[in-house]
């Protein structure tokens, strides 16, 4: 395999990047559609309005940063990254349900945005960790560095395909696709293999640091 793609000959990661890859084109193509529902199916392209819910979306991962990374700390990534990945399908499913139906609100939208923003903030920081749970040390940059790639690809995978949708089958069942991108890293992280993951030392804060650190003595849980 090419020096490029060295991270995905190990299974583990191998199946958690296809999830990630999935689950990366379809947040971008809900935050599409969640933007178009509010700018025209809701508002009259008030942007304020949008601006509302941005902040709503993306406060939290700001603000609860040191929260979400003691979680991370603290707590078993792969079971962290199960309870915000439902959490984000579950919101996600809300608001496709919502706009199928043709109930959904303005209100509606501000508070599911609100509670995705609390899940992806607790998401970050155990989904950047968990890349070196998953593969040893020497591929590790690799590994984020197909990560990062996966991101940017998402970028511009995501809202060109959210656009096609929207135009063929609307926004309801664009955000239902949203929806099923989150089920996928659920599906990957049950068919990982426990007893080939490396698991970091828990603990709390600065503490866990100094337990892992190198000079510690303290090897992997």
């Amino acid at each position: 395999m090419s020096p490029t793609f060295a991270s995905l000959s190990i299974r583990n990661y191998r199946i958690y990047f296809t999830g990630a890859l999935l689950s990366n084109v379809g947040t971008w193509m809900g935050r599409v559609a969640q933007d178009w529902l509010v700018l025209v199916e809701l508002t009259d392209h008030d942007s304020t309005a949008l601006g509302i819910v941005t902040a709503l979306q993306f406060a939290p991962v700001v603000l609860l940063a040191p929260v979400a990374g003691t979680l991370a700390d603290r707590f078993r990534k792969r079971r962290v990254l199960a309870i915000t990945q439902t959490g984000l399908a579950v919101t996600a499913a809300l608001l496709a349900l919502l706009t199928l139906t043709g109930v959904v609100q303005l209100w509606q939208v501000y508070l599911l945005a609100a509670l995705q923003g609390f899940f992806t903030a607790a998401d970050n920081p155990a989904r950047q960790a968990f890349v070196s749970e998953m593969v040893p040390p020497e591929r590790l940059g690799n590994a984020v560095g197909l990560n990062s790639a996966s991101f940017n690809a998402a970028r511009l995978i995501g809202p060109a395909v959210a656009g096609l949708l929207i135009a063929w089958v609307g926004t309801g069942w664009t955000l239902v696709v949203n929806t099923f991108s989150f089920v996928a890293v659920l599906v990957a992280l049950q068919m990982m293999r426990g007893n080939e993951l490396h698991p970091a030392p828990r603990g709390k804060g600065a503490a866990a640091c100094a337990r892992a650190s190198p000079t510690s003595g303290t090897g992997p849980t």
